[in-house]
């Protein structure tokens, strides 16, 4: 018996000592800074970056770290993964939670293609199940991974203003996760209501899906009137990249992500 209660209590201990370690070298990770190399590959892949206040940059510097020690980077179809393939990623990934205790909590791996790949999903209609092929630039799995074209990844970045960034997109589908359901309803920030959330968004998807349907131009990209879900990816898309047009076009859905992310880049100069 007193044996039994000895390896109980050494066996608590120990994972008592484990999750204080872990929980040393997350605070550790957060409060580093990027050495210089890494600092210039991060500004010069994703220029969005340099826009960012500076108290924000040193915080985002801490969760890239954070990032990278959690993430195995996973190249597919002869992708050799470099330093700027885990860093740009990374940075676009963790600028989404840069200012908020939210956390890529279940992912592990990152698959990178080096440019669109195929896909097998299957879709369910009632009793039916029909698997489909698609050729498709990223995706985002419940409990990861998450699935990126490189060459798609990588002008995703270059470019910051024209409203399409497959990094954003994946994950903001990661932080929608969190919730239990990939629905287009996240988990809010403390005191943002979910009633006024889900009238903003539900409104701002139908209007949507009306101007696709009919023609019409939309500050959100086409792709956004297919499923709610995907409404609110690429609202983030937008809400990063045309920030002064998706004020202009949506206030209300720039409000709520202004406070979802508790960012404002339409002040970034």
């Amino acid at each position: 018996m007193w044996i039994f209660l000895s390896l109980l209590i050494l066996g608590a201990g120990a994972l008592v000592a484990r999750h204080l370690s872990r929980r040393r070298l997350r605070k550790t990770l957060l409060a580093s800074e990027l050495p210089a190399d890494q600092r210039a590959i991060v500004l010069r892949s994703v220029p969005l970056l340099r826009k960012l206040p500076d108290p924000l940059r040193r915080t985002l510097e801490g969760k890239i770290a954070l990032f990278l020690h959690q993430i195995e980077f996973i190249g597919c179809d002869g992708v050799e993964v470099t330093d700027e393939m885990r860093l740009s990623i990374a940075a676009q990934a963790c600028l989404l939670v840069v200012n908020t205790e939210a956390w890529y909590v279940n992912l592990r791996t990152i698959l990178i293609y080096p440019g669109a790949f195929k896909s097998r999903r299957a879709e369910h209609n009632g009793y039916v199940v029909t698997e489909r092929e698609t050729v498709r630039t990223g995706e985002s799995w419940a409990r990861g991974p998450v699935v990126l074209s490189w060459a798609d990844a990588r002008q995703g970045a270059l470019d910051e203003r024209d409203g399409h960034n497959v990094v954003f997109h994946e994950f903001a589908h990661q932080l929608d996760d969190l919730s239990g359901h990939t629905d287009g309803a996240p988990v809010l920030e403390k005191g943002q209501s979910f009633a006024r959330w889900e009238r903003v968004f539900v409104t701002a998807f139908k209007t949507h899906r009306h101007k696709v349907e009919n023609g019409h131009p939309s500050v959100f990209d086409a792709y956004g009137a297919t499923r709610q879900e995907e409404f609110f990816a690429v609202a983030v898309e937008t809400f990063f990249e045309r920030p002064a047009e998706l004020q202009r076009e949506a206030a209300d859905v720039y409000q709520q992500l202004e406070r979802l992310f508790r960012l404002d880049p339409s002040s970034w100069s």
